[in-house]
């Protein structure tokens, strides 16, 4: 059995499964994919993502704001924060974190949201989902002030074995999409070599980042078994101890969550 960790539900396009989720998970469900975690991204779709969670046993969220959904004026307060994970399929808080790669005049704004989603992950004890890109330093150094009790995960990690490395010693998971599978990844491919077996968990990011040889098409939670065979014969370790140990993990990283093995 695989999760797919991280995927949007709410945002696939579903040509190909003829507009119906229903299908599309029932697809993923046929190559061995046996739950799903659905991230939030802002207050407009915290909503949707509960909705989806409550309705398909399989399904799990998180309720977050994304740090590029994070507008002046408009940041929730954390009241607000927390009603939404007062909900019993809501089992991560996220996705939050630091992107200056799109954004870097908005420094400032997307720290004081992160710190709002670490304070929510201390009240409440979820583990937080973390987006980081073009922000290393000031990522780890809100993480290490932060000093949550319960670990999260570097979703879609890009960066570094230094900080991987960094990120591991404070008790955070790494999760590895598609991006693993480009030809232009090597430098993360000896990420994935080190992580311990123990900390990696799996994701597709779907609909974004479509692993090859699906690069360039929407992509769907079916195709996390490719990231995940991939990862498996990268790491030299069988397709299925793979998956049995990142299904282990992910339970264990988030316990509330909702999986039948």
């Amino acid at each position: 059995m695989l999760v797919d960790s991280h995927c949007h539900l709410d945002r696939l396009d579903l040509a190909q499964h003829d507009g119906s989720l229903d299908a599309a998970l029932e697809a993923a469900r046929g190559r061995g994919v046996g739950h799903f975690l659905c991230i939030g991204v802002s207050a407009d779709n915290a909503g949707a993502v509960k909705a989806l969670a409550e309705r398909y046993a399989d399904v799990d969220c998180s309720v977050g704001i994304h740090p590029l959904d994070v507008k002046p004026g408009e940041m929730p307060p954390l009241d607000w924060l927390l009603k939404e994970l007062d909900h019993p399929r809501v089992v991560a808080i996220g996705e939050t974190g630091l992107d200056y790669y799109y954004e870097p005049g908005a420094a400032e704004l997307q720290q004081a949201s992160f710190r709002l989603h670490l304070e929510a992950a201390s009240v409440t004890g979820k583990p937080v989902i973390i987006h980081t890109r073009g922000a290393r330093a000031d990522t780890l150094s809100l993480l290490r002030d932060a000093a949550l009790p319960q670990a999260g995960v570097l979703h879609c990690f890009t960066e570094d074995w230094e900080m991987a490395r960094a990120a591991l010693d404070m008790g955070y998971y790494i999760s590895l999409s598609g991006i693993v599978t480009f030809r232009n990844a090597d430098a993360l491919r000896d990420v994935a070599r080190q992580v311990p077996a123990d900390r990696l968990l799996v994701e597709t990011d779907s609909p974004y980042l479509a692993p090859i040889p699906y690069r360039g098409k929407p992509n769907l939670p079916q195709y996390v078994r490719e990231v995940a065979e991939f990862l498996a014969m990268l790491r030299g370790e069988s397709y299925e101890h793979f998956a049995e140990q990142t299904t282990a993990n992910f339970a264990r990283l988030f316990p509330l969550a909702h999986v039948q093995r």
